[in-house]
């Protein structure tokens, strides 16, 4: 068994169903939630997207919203003034848009505050399209584990990912990897001494030497 089956195997062991955390019940609730994630908890977005879309069920409903309303919904997460113009921004355009998300990444990509990382995850969940988001928590796993170099950049991450990975496992992966950053690998006093790949990392090597 190679590196990469490894990783596999064992994240398939840690996390046999893994999913989005980001609460969503229409594709542009979660093209909304993910772009307001950025550097924010998907449990702090969820506290606020949850009332704000079961009251503004429509895109229609939410557009009649002002800047400044927004605002006030969205002020218990990260840079949300400048989140409220972006969701204003995307309402706006989907309606334009018919009303729905497009399997598009160059128009996805179009919108304001949406990159490539927010349009790999839509379009992985949405349009199941393979995919590898590289968030905070994949590039941290992906540098800890050799996958990639520490001077990598995030779309160096995601191309040497899907270029080591199957096609077919990518979003799987994609998902496992944010969970086992979130919960195992973490910034902070991660869990390395019951983490599988302990013996593969080099955060852990490291740590070990300075003890």
């Amino acid at each position: 068994m190679n590196k990469t089956e490894y990783i596999i195997k064992s994240l398939d062991e840690l996390y046999p169903n893994p999913k989005c955390e980001l609460l969503y019940n229409k594709d542009y609730e979660l093209l909304l939630a993910v772009m307001l994630s950025a550097q924010t908890t998907d449990k702090r977005v969820n506290m606020v997207t949850v009332p704000l879309f079961k009251k503004y069920d429509t895109l229609e409903k939410l557009n009649k919203l002002t800047i400044k309303e927004i605002e006030e919904h969205l002020k218990t997460i990260g840079m949300y003034k400048q989140k409220a113009k972006h969701f204003k921004s995307i309402v706006e355009e989907l309606l334009k848009l018919g009303g729905h998300v497009p399997n598009d990444r160059e128009v996805l990509e179009s919108l304001d505050g949406v990159g490539r990382k927010t349009t790999n995850v839509v379009l992985s969940n949405i349009y199941n399209t393979p995919c590898i988001a590289v968030d905070t928590h994949v590039f941290r796993v992906s540098k800890r584990l050799s996958l990639a170099k520490e001077t990598d950049d995030v779309l160096e991450v995601e191309q040497k990912l899907m270029k080591k990975f199957p096609k077919d496992k990518w979003s799987r992966l994609h998902h496992q990897l944010v969970l086992f950053g979130r919960y195992n690998c973490t910034a902070k006093n991660p869990l390395c001494e019951e983490c599988p790949f302990k013996e593969i990392c080099k955060y852990y090597k490291n740590e070990r030497k300075k003890k």
